[in-house]
């Protein structure tokens, strides 16, 4: 019964991974499109007053409005841009440093390679959290300061991975028959490494969106995101700091981003893990 009972779970996954990458990339599609029509979407501008402060939902404004009379489905739609494109940037800079390491080391497992491994170990080690809150306060609010912090920590992780296909493939035939015929290593990882490593560095990228969103929101809510910015994060950081916990205003001014921030963090982690079934299916 148990053998019978693994192989239906072997033939049952890939449907399964299926399923939750269609589930996690709608998901996707559904806050990318409401990121990019946002100016057609939203009813009102996120910073003008269009109502009464504290104005609880109603036809006119669908989410109510905040404490000043904004419309909170305005800044909802609006914030949906910042929050994706700190998390789609940062995950971009961790793949461009996570990837050149982990190639480097793996090709070069060495001096080069034991030298960047250990840099990767020691920034594992370091406690994660306060680290990045020191960072952020150091250099300061703003947009693009959240993003190298966030770009720059997470890296280490997927650099890892990469390293661990790398030294794989630099004992396959092909890779050993360019170095014996007297190709430059550039061209060996160029040709054979890279293009072999980019699904899972895809794979890599789209988780490293789900934690940078969350990394994201987190900074924002502690005050440390650029105040001038609408996300979802600073939407929270805004509601706690104006007493919204105080009053019935919590229902709409802190449940609807937070539930986005769900969203988005689960609907990348999903696509990621149907991605990686498909590279591993071990997995």
């Amino acid at each position: 019964m148990k053998l019978l009972n693994r192989k239906r779970t072997k033939k049952r996954s890939p449907k399964v991974a299926n399923r939750l990458g269609m589930l996690g990339g709608g998901m996707v599609l559904f806050l990318v499109v409401m990121a990019i029509g946002a100016p057609w979407f939203a009813p009102y501008d996120p910073t003008e007053r269009v109502g009464l402060p504290f104005q609880p939902p109603s036809a006119a404004h669908l989410l109510g409005t905040n404490d000043v009379g904004q419309d909170l489905l305005s800044e909802l739609i609006y914030g949906a841009r910042v929050s994706l494109t700190v998390g789609i940037v940062a995950a971009l800079v961790a793949l461009v440093l996570g990837t050149s390491v982990g190639v480097l080391a793996g090709y070069y497992p060495k001096r080069l390679g034991r030298f960047l491994m250990q840099g990767v170990d020691v920034i594992l080690i370091l406690p994660f959290l306060p680290l990045l809150i020191i960072l952020a306060a150091y250099l300061g609010r703003s947009l693009l300061n959240t993003i190298v912090v966030i770009g720059v920590l997470i890296w280490a992780g997927p650099s890892r991975i990469i390293r661990s296909q790398v030294l794989s493939l630099r004992s396959r035939e092909y890779v050993l028959a360019s170095r014996t015929m007297g190709a430059p290593d550039r061209w060996a990882i160029m040709r054979h490494v890279l293009p072999r490593t980019a699904l899972l560095a895809t794979g890599t990228f789209v988780r490293a969106v789900s934690t940078a969103i969350l990394l994201e929101a987190a900074l924002s809510f502690l005050g440390l995101g650029d105040p001038l910015q609408k996300s979802w994060g600073s939407i929270l950081f805004w509601a706690q700091s104006r007493g919204a916990f105080l009053t019935p205003a919590w229902k709409w001014w802190v449940l609807p981003p937070g539930i986005m921030i769900m969203v988005a963090s689960l609907g990348f982690a999903l696509v990621a893990f149907a991605m990686e079934e498909r590279i591993n299916p071990r997995l």
